[in-house]
């Protein structure tokens, strides 16, 4: 059974693959599981082989802030697992996040595309 929530993250990813492929990157993967963590969309941008991660929200709270710093360590591993596996050179590896917003009738209130993200360090 997809849930409320299912449907709004592939849509959320459709709009942001959408966005991706607008600025000539080129998608070449979607929903990528990487051991227990799951990439939402692998792409090309020139030498980069960029993992992204799509948030989307609707309502009040902001999907960018959504994102917490164990997630993004967690997206860089699995970045890392992505590479071993598909023998892709890890310096050509980045981490991006698009953040939708929607308003309350479900259309798109701002994109942001944030590029080469830093993996914030863990806790000590």
């Amino acid at each position: 059974m997809v849930t409320s929530r299912r449907r709004l993250g592939d849509f959320g990813e459709r709009v942001a693959a959408h966005r991706l492929e607008s600025f000539g990157m080129r998608v070449l993967d979607r929903n990528v599981r990487v051991g227990r963590i799951e990439i939402d969309l692998v792409a090309e941008d020139g030498n980069d082989v960029v993992f992204v991660e799509v948030r989307t929200r609707r309502g009040q709270a902001a999907a960018a802030e959504s994102l917490a710093p164990a997630k993004l360590r967690r997206m860089w591993q699995a970045a890392g697992g992505y590479c071993e596996e598909h023998n892709v050179d890890p310096e050509r590896a980045r981490i991006d996040v698009v953040a939708i917003d929607l308003a309350a009738d479900g259309t798109a209130r701002t994109i942001d595309h944030f590029r080469g993200i830093e993996i914030p360090e863990a806790p000590e």
